[in-house]
């Protein structure tokens, strides 16, 4: 009999982390590889957050904080939240975990049954469907397209709607696609929502101000309050502070969906880091001019990657609107020919065909449930982003 619980063999290894054991090999073979996988912002931590971690070390705020996050940090998000939502939350309906991806976690774990559904717009990030199988939950993969933006659509939302749904996991701007909702996209989601009453709706908002367009990013519960009884928001330092190591992420809804999920983190991780904690309250009540110079450093990559890109032949690009990622559509070179005359299969065999011809790393569609796309990341220097987007037209020009 295996040790191995039946629900874990349903999950499987994170792409990201695949392909960095095939980039560290590549690199010891001294091949020089252009990374262009990573998922997380390749800048420092700004100074003045350092420099509150710091203090808190000296202050001695060192010793188990509450389970639910510390009692500023979590007044500061509320406050947050009211700006960019309009929704006004006491501090009891909000939590911190160590990263918005346990908030996610918790939530799942707190509410789902076996055989519950979860509906996961594709392209979705990685994680997702894993998360709702290890909760004994059903994924059920709602498919947007090229010539919807990669956006959920009211029409298919309605159609993946069953009585077993328990969850909509909702993500913009997406990762990996960089799409943004405007606020009468999002109304239009809401009015399928309201005819539904059982479905509860957990909006990931995590690249929220890594927006590239000038409107300001529309939020599900800023356009639809009458979705707050059932409505969870994801969020954290993560991306928009260049926090990714430090682990801080927080949720905020309804007061037992709340009370459900600290009771659970009180049983596995218990409290987040203080001293992160401590870094966190900084990030969020101190200046944020780090934040819009951030967000203008992966426009300009966005927009340079993207004209060349555009070039590329076989490539299909909807130029993302936020996030740092461009997801371009590779179909048309499926079936194509390698000059050793290997057959381009999928998009995974593509990628690999980048790798090793180009020395450009980047992830198949197929990870984030988008076969014949993949994603290319903006988190590296122009040089890198020019030299990999050349090489990866260089390749495709090879392909017969």
């Amino acid at each position: 009999m295996s040790i191995i619980a039946d629900r874990i063999k349903r999950i499987k290894l994170s792409p990201s982390v695949a392909a960095r054991g095939i980039i560290a090999e590549l690199r010891e073979q001294g091949r020089s590889i252009i990374d262009l996988t990573i998922g997380e912002p390749d800048f420092s931590t700004p100074a003045h957050i350092c420099e509150a971690a710091k203090r808190a070390i000296d202050n001695g705020q060192t010793k188990y904080p509450p389970a639910q996050g510390v009692a500023a940090l979590r007044k500061a998000i509320a406050a947050r939240l009211q700006l960019e939502n309009g929704i006004d939350y006491p501090i009891g309906q909000i939590i911190v975990s160590t990263g918005g991806k346990q908030v996610l976690f918790n939530a799942l774990a707190a509410t789902l049954n076996e055989g519950d559904e979860v509906i996961v717009p594709s392209p979705y990030w990685v994680s997702y469907p894993d998360m709702v199988l290890v909760n004994g939950g059903e994924p059920v993969i709602a498919q947007t397209d090229l010539a919807s933006g990669y956006k959920l659509t009211p029409e298919v939302l309605e159609a993946a709607i069953t009585p077993r749904t328990k969850w909509l996991i909702f993500n913009a701007p997406s990762n990996p696609t960089g799409a943004v909702y405007s606020a009468e996209e999002l109304r239009a989601l809401a009015d399928v929502l309201v005819r539904h009453p059982h479905v509860w709706v957990m909006t990931d908002d995590m690249y929220a101000r890594l927006s590239f367009i000038d409107r300001a990013p529309s939020y599900i519960l800023a356009v639809a309050p009458e979705l707050a009884d059932r409505t969870l928001l994801v969020n954290g330092v993560s991306k928009a502070y260049a926090m990714t190591g430090w682990r801080i992420g927080y949720g905020a809804g309804p007061a037992g969906l709340v009370g459900a999920m600290a009771i659970l983190q009180s049983q596995s991780t218990s409290g987040a880091s203080s001293i992160s904690q401590a870094a966190a309250l900084e990030a969020l009540t101190g200046p944020q001019g780090c934040v819009d110079e951030f967000a203008a450093i992966f426009r300009e990559r966005c927009e340079v990657a993207c004209d060349l890109l555009a070039s590329v032949p076989g490539l299909t690009l909807i130029r993302p609107e936020g996030a740092f990622y461009a997801f371009p559509d590779c179909a048309a070179l499926i079936g194509k020919r390698t000059p050793d005359g290997a057959v381009i299969r999928n998009d995974e065999d593509l990628c690999l065909f980048f790798l090793r011809d180009a020395g450009v790393a980047v992830i198949s569609g197929t990870a984030y449930g988008a076969p014949g796309t993949f994603r290319l990341s903006f988190a590296a220097s122009l040089d890198d982003i020019r030299a990999g987007c050349l090489g990866i037209r260089a390749a495709c020009e090879k392909l017969v």
